[in-house]
C-alpha cells in the first residue's frame, strides 16, 4: 500500500516525525536565541483531513457475476480479475480533477472496505500519479468487523470505519481529531460509532448517469468542501450545513437493527476493558 505512509497489514510503519521532534530539530538548526521554529512560525492553520471511500464516491464497482450492478449505458473504464471474479470499474466524471482539488486544500486519506488487492488496483486506475500524495490508503483490515451482516446484502459483512483509529494512530502523529476530520462515505451506517457531525454521506454514484457533475467545478460536493476549508471546526460546519443522506439516528427506518449493533459493540468494549491485566 502506498501513499505518504507505507501502511502494511502488520502496521510496521516508519513513524512520522512528531510535532515535538520537529520543533526540537528546527530549534537546534535555527541558530538564534529565541528558539523559534518553522513549525511555530506557520503562516496558517493546518489542513483539515478528508477521509474518503472509493467505490460509490470516485467510482462504481461491480463484479461480473453481479449483473444488476453493471452499468447498462456505459462501457466500463477498467476491468480486472478473471472470469466471474472480474471487477468492473466505472469512474465518476471529474474524479481525478476532484482529487486534485481536495489535495490542494486538505490532507486526504482513502479508506475502503475492499481487500488490499482490489483497493490497490482501483486506486491506480482512479487517480493514477496522485496516489503518492495521499496521507494514507487503508483497506478492509482497518475497518471494524461487527460480526453482523449488511442489510443491503445478507452475505456482506457489516464493516464500520471508526475515526478514532485515525485520531489515535501514532503513524499519523495523533494530530487529527473530531474538530479537523471529515469522513465522506456513501454508506451512513459505516459511521455509526463515530461522534456526531464528523461525516457526510453523498448519494452513491450512478454509473449510468454520464452527465453527473457532482465532483465537477460547480458540483455540490466541491462547493461544500470549499466552504469547509476556512471553517473553524468540522463538526460545527457539518451541523450547520447538512449534506447528502442523513446520518443513522433513532429516527432512521432501520434504527432497531443499528441500535443493536451499537449496543453489542459497546458491551464488548466494556467487557474487554474490565478484563484484569496479567
Amino acid at each position: 500500500m502506498s501513499g505518504k505512509l507505507d501502511i502494511s497489514k502488520n502496521k510496521n510503519v516508519v513513524p512520522t516525525e512528531t510535532e515535538s521532534e520537529s520543533e526540537s530539530e528546527n530549534e537546534k538548526d535555527s541558530g538564534n536565541d529565541f528558539g523559534l521554529s518553522l513549525e511555530k512560525l506557520t503562516l496558517g492553520p493546518r489542513k483539515k483531513l478528508l477521509v474518503m471511500n472509493l467505490s460509490g464516491l470516485l467510482l462504481h464497482r461491480a463484479f461480473k457475476r453481479d449483473t444488476p450492478r453493471i452499468p447498462k449505458h456505459r462501457r466500463p473504464d477498467v476491468v480486472f480479475g478473471k472470469h466471474l471474479g472480474k471487477t468492473i470499474n466505472t469512474f465518476m466524471p471529474h474524479s481525478e480533477d476532484f482529487m486534485k482539488f481536495c489535495l490542494e486544500r486538505f490532507e486526504v486519506g482513502i479508506w475502503s472496505s475492499s481487500i488490499e488487492r482490489n483497493l490497490n488496483a482501483a486506486l491506480d486506475c482512479a487517480i493514477g500519479g496522485l496516489r503518492g500524495k495521499l496521507l494514507f490508503a487503508w483497506d478492509q483490515v482497518y475497518c471494524t468487523d461487527t460480526g453482523f451482516k449488511s442489510l443491503e446484502k445478507k452475505t456482506k459483512p457489516l464493516f464500520l470505519k471508526e475515526l478514532r483509529k485515525i485520531w489515535e494512530s501514532s503513524d499519523l502523529g495523533k494530530r487529527f481529531s473530531s474538530s479537523n476530520t471529515l469522513l465522506i462515505d456513501d454508506s451512513p451506517y459505516k459511521a455509526i460509532l463515530n461522534p456526531a457531525n464528523t461525516g457526510i454521506f453523498p448519494a452513491s454514484y450512478n454509473a449510468d448517469n454520464v452527465n453527473d457533475t457532482e465532483l465537477g467545478p460547480r458540483g455540490a460536493l466541491r462547493l461544500y468542501l470549499d466552504g469547509l476549508v476556512d471553517a473553524v471546526d468540522v463538526a460545527s460546519y457539518v451541523k450547520e450545513h447538512p449534506f447528502g443522506q442523513p446520518a443513522i439516528s433513532p429516527t432512521h427506518s432501520h434504527w432497531d437493527f443499528y441500535s443493536v449493533v451499537i449496543q453489542r459493540f459497546r458491551n464488548n468494549q466494556a467487557s474487554k476493558s474490565n478484563v484484569p491485566k496479567k
